[in-house]
């Protein structure tokens, strides 16, 4: 059996989006939505390459924090409603048939936005301007979020006689009280970003988008600067104790623990503790 090959960050960098751009620097990727003529909204390409962009970062060791940010005057204005709309129009051979087909697209884009959750690093949102419906179902799979001082939230999709369907009602509830995500939902009323710190949506605001790159550029710097292997644990421990309960929880740390603590990066820690030097961890 052969073990899971890291990807090389030369061969990442040389990977080709059309509608999202990724740098890397000091440890630190950016993805950037980048259909600002369209509000940066969620076309099948866009959605596609945002699953595809994520599972190729969690295979590159040099790689310790993402940013996930939007280019242009909005986050992300959520889904396109061109392309959802030709779902009316589409020819029907046989509507059980393409209803399964349905189905499984359904599947896919949900799948596209949870390889954010599983990306082994963490993930910082950084939102401005709009941030509409399936934009929510996306930064609900972030490890955190901010926000400039201009950004509004939705989740829309009851104002367009739809149920959301990737995320938002399975993890929101995990984010912010029960009976605000049931008011926002059913009403799909818009709220501001002082709203969505106060209900813990966001960690906290920036007074504008050069302030809000400046405010996650820097905590992603700290972040990267940490044992690397104990930032993945931790991420998982997080996931798992969410879904499952303190007993399995403790089961599962436990026997992470045993099998990660006699690692390079605990005793290189300890050191520069004492030492007063910056570690220097490996990838």
């Amino acid at each position: 059996m052969q073990l899971l090959k890291e990807l090389t960050l030369e061969s990442l960098e040389a990977s080709q989006y059309e509608h999202l751009t990724l740098e890397v620097s000091q440890h630190v990727a950016t993805v950037t939505l980048s259909r600002p003529d369209k509000a940066n909204a969620l076309n099948m390409q866009l959605w596609a390459e945002i699953g595809q962009v994520f599972e190729a970062i969690d295979q590159v060791a040099d790689i310790r924090v993402v940013i996930l940010a939007g280019e242009g005057k909005h986050f992300c204005g959520g889904i396109d409603l061109a392309e959802f709309s030709a779902i009316f129009t589409a020819k029907r051979d046989c509507e059980g048939r393409f209803r399964e087909r349905l189905r499984r697209q359904i599947l896919a884009m949900q799948d596209s936005f949870t390889a954010i959750e599983r990306c082994r690093v963490p993930v910082i949102a950084a939102v401005h301007g709009a941030v509409i419906g399936g934009a929510i179902d996306m930064i609900t799979c972030c490890d955190m979020r901010y926000a400039s001082c201009d950004a509004k939230f939705s989740i829309r999709e009851i104002d367009i006689g739809m149920t959301a369907d990737v995320g938002t009602l399975q993890r929101l509830p995990k984010i912010i009280p029960d009976g605000i995500m049931r008011e926002l939902a059913y009403t799909g009323r818009e709220f501001g970003a002082e709203e969505a710190r106060t209900m813990g949506l966001v960690n906290s605001i920036a007074k504008d988008k050069p302030a809000l790159d400046m405010l996650v550029g820097e905590l992603a710097t700290e972040i990267a600067s940490k044992a690397p292997l104990a930032i993945r644990g931790t991420k998982e421990m997080i996931l798992f104790s969410r879904d499952h309960s303190v007993e399995e929880g403790l089961n599962y740390i436990a026997t992470w623990n045993s099998a990660m603590i006699l690692s390079d990066d605990i005793q290189q820690a300890m050191k520069s503790r004492m030492t007063k030097q910056t570690p220097e961890f490996k990838n």
